[in-house]
Order: structure tokens, then sequence, then C-alpha cells
């Protein structure tokens, strides 16, 4: 089985992080003759090239949510954010602009700058949603290049969240269970997947959500890799997981379907050459690699 990072997106990347404990003084100037950013336009990525990493004199014109990234290769880095309609200004020329879903399935960028656009995406869309203080109200500034946010009026401290998913590919003797959401394109079936709740292991989140969906029960659970999922900000926990029995019964709020497949149905979900037409997760997708070490015989 190769390794998950030759084929997962947003895994790998060259980016030294900025954090929250580094003083403001680390912070280096915007517009800084080696700076990088990364500008996102409502939810398109403005791309130059093969690279989404343009100058910030591109943007020097633009207003919205700065903040400081890190370093790459020496350079620092940052990541703005701007209204929708600014895209239209970037539609033409050496620019062009896509979404962070279709930047990752067609490979737009190299993998060492998808896990950065990761990084860009999920802090941004965390600054748009936790402007107001959540303990008084009041509104909050961003603080630390933007790893963190303070309340003026009662100092609080507020910091960027990953929600944590467990996904899980379940086995039954040479079968595995995987199942179709109503929200999925037509024809695909992944590993059942679900977030994790507090003070849940995650194991004990693998075998509740596997029961609540198709009402099996799970015993012994392997964690098997792990993938950042910027939407907004995941962080998918991929487990291999043995079942204690066969009977599906699904919850059509959750799953349009589910069933057993066998190794050769796997690969040729795979492959794009099931019978029924039945179509896997894309490849840079955690669930895509579990199924692949599924037909390995690794799980």
């Amino acid at each position: 089985m190769t390794d998950p990072r030759d084929t997962l997106g947003f895994v790998r990347n060259r980016l030294d992080r900025h954090s929250a404990e580094q003083p403001e003084e680390a912070v280096p100037a915007f517009d800084a003759p080696d700076a990088r950013l990364v500008l996102i336009c409502g939810d398109r990525i403005v791309l130059r090239g093969p690279t989404a990493l343009i100058t910030p004199a591109d943007a020097s014109a633009l207003s919205g949510t700065r903040i400081f990234l890190g370093h790459r290769d020496g350079r620092p880095v940052f990541a703005a954010s701007a209204p929708a309609e600014a895209a239209e200004g970037f539609a033409a020329g050496e620019t062009r602009t896509l979404d962070l879903r279709s930047i990752a399935t067609e490979s737009a960028v190299e993998a060492e700058e998808l896990g950065l656009l990761a990084v860009a995406k999920s802090m941004l869309d965390w600054h748009t949603r936790h402007g107001f203080c959540a303990n008084c109200g009041t509104a909050t500034v961003a603080k630390a290049g933007g790893f963190r946010r303070e309340c003026p009026a009662c100092k609080a401290h507020h910091f960027p969240r990953v929600d944590p998913v467990v996904i899980m590919l379940v086995r039954r003797g040479e079968t595995c269970l995987l199942g179709r959401g109503p929200h999925f394109r037509p024809n695909m079936y992944s590993c059942l997947a679900g977030f994790l709740e507090p003070g849940e292991t995650i194991e004990d989140a693998v075998r509740r959500e596997v029961f609540e969906e198709t009402r099996i029960r799970v015993g012994a659970v392997t964690y098997r890799t792990s993938q950042p999922w910027p939407f907004p900000s995941s962080l998918m926990l991929g487990c291999a997981a043995e079942a204690l029995d066969g009977a599906i019964v699904t919850d059509p709020s959750e799953l349009e379907d589910a069933r057993w497949f066998d190794r050769a149905s796997v690969a040729a979900m795979l492959d794009g050459t099931h019978p029924e037409g039945i179509q896997a997760p894309p490849a840079m997708a955690i669930a895509n690699y579990l199924m692949r070490a599924f037909v390995a015989g690794e799980t």
C-alpha cells in the first residue's frame, strides 16, 4: 500500500506556521517585497498559472480580512478574503479563480501548496464566523497575525477550531460496508462518517455512528491515517472496524442506501468498471484510501 501522503489531498504542506503563541512583532509587513498571498474571493481562490501564491500587490485595492499564515521556503505567506464579486477581476489574462474542491480534484496546484490552501481557507472561514465574543457578544479583534481573536470588553481569547470526524471502513469477513448519503453525487458510495461528540473516544464514535446509520454493531476499531478537510475546518480520522453482525437497517435521514461489497466490487468501483456504474470517491479523499487498503487486504 502506498503512503497516504502520496494520494490524499491537503496533507502535504511546507508551511512553517505562525501561531497564537508568537508575539505581534513576529508578523512581517503585508507588503514585504518577497511576501506571497492566498486570495479567496467568496469561495473561489485566485490562481496565477499553476500556483495560488500571488503577490500582495495583486490585491492591494481589495478590502477584507488579512491574516499571516507563516513562512514557506523563507517567504512570508498571508491569506486574505474579498467579496465574491471580486473574482470577476481575476477572470482574464494570467489569472483565473477556482473553488478549493475543484483545485484539489483537478490537481491545479502542487500537493504541498494544496495543504497551504487548506490552512488559508479554514482560517479565513473561522474569522468570518467568529467576529463576536461568545462570552459577552462584543465585536472581537484579530491578534497574533490572525491566529487569535480577542474581546476588548471581557478580555476573552478565542482560537481557531478544528472539528474531528471519524470515517471508517467497516469489514465483515471478505466484505465491507459502504453507503451513500442524500447529498452524494449520483452512483457514488463511500465509507460511513460522522462527527465526534464531546467526551467521546475515536473508537466509541466509530461504533456509535455505524450503529446510528445502519444498526450494525462494531467491535475492534483501528486507526489508519488522517486528513485535513477544510470544508470548513474538519480533521478526518480514518479507521478500520470489524462488524459484529450483518443485517443493515438504514436511517433514511442519514443514508439513501448501504450495502456489503466484496473486494472485486470495490476494486471495480475504484477502477470505474463496476457493472452498476457505482463509483468511489476521488483519489484525493481519505475514503478512497481506505477502500484501496481493503482491496489490498490491509484492513
